[in-house]
């Protein structure tokens, strides 16, 4: 594997749940941390929701490792943000042998 190259920075972000004051529960985002991350395209597609064309692209998103159990690392269901961009992360792996990088697979979906 080459070296990635690491030149966007990414803000992870996870679920959280909290209350509404009416017993309910409404759903937010905080950020965990920053990465620096090299982004790839890999494919996309355009499907159709209630009418409203949709299109969805999937990323390799390639980050430094962390220690498996710490905040920083990210998992499934959290998402990398850049500024109005989202990416959902769908699975993690690690990107090299030596267990340095991790690679996630995102995917960003617009409606247009």
């Amino acid at each position: 594997m080459t070296t990635p190259r690491l030149n966007r920075q990414l803000v992870l972000e996870a679920r959280a749940q909290v209350h509404d004051g009416s017993g309910g529960f409404s759903e937010v985002w905080s950020p965990l941390g920053t990465h620096w991350a090299e982004v790839t395209a890999r494919v996309g597609s355009e499907r159709s929701e209630s009418g409203t064309p949709v299109s969805q692209v999937s990323y390799r998103v390639v980050v430094r490792a962390a220690p498996v159990g710490a905040l920083s690392r990210p998992a499934a269901d959290q998402r990398f943000r850049e500024g109005p961009r989202v990416l959902k992360i769908v699975a993690v792996a690690e990107a090299d042998a030596d267990g340095r990088y991790l690679a996630c697979t995102c995917v960003e979906e617009i409606a247009a």
